[in-house]
């Protein structure tokens, strides 16, 4: 992975995942694939997301998620897919959320970097 993550980020991490719903990167593209609509949203940084990301994804960095969601998704219900690099700070903005009272919020486990390591397609547009 390369980053060396501290045991307390850690601990938040994996108490956020107690908390929210996950899913895999082959079970996203697998409903891109079959054209299933639900909103996808990069949670990385500006600098990462204009790099590459996944085709189709809105950025909406987790520094700023929680402030701009309502005018990006005022329907509480609506159904969320947030990624990151490998899955931790979409969690934790996924947890923030569903606090928020989005009730269909979900974190795909492993992130941008399982998407590229599986050679799936990435976009910079």
């Amino acid at each position: 992975m390369g980053k060396h993550h501290s045991p307390r980020f850690l601990a938040i991490v994996e108490n956020a995942r107690k908390q929210i719903k996950e899913t895999t990167v082959d079970q996203i593209k697998s409903r891109l694939d079959r054209g299933e609509k639900f909103l996808l949203v990069d949670v990385r940084e500006e600098s990462e997301y204009a790099k590459d990301h996944l085709p189709g994804a809105k950025h909406l960095g987790k520094g700023v998620i929680e402030r701009d969601i309502e005018v990006v998704v005022p329907d509480p219900t609506t159904e969320i897919v947030l990624y990151c690099g490998g899955g931790f700070r979409s969690a934790l903005a996924g947890e923030n959320l569903k606090k928020m009272g989005y009730t269909n919020v979900i974190s795909m486990d492993g992130g941008i970097r399982d998407w590229r390591e599986k050679g799936y397609p990435l976009t910079t547009k």
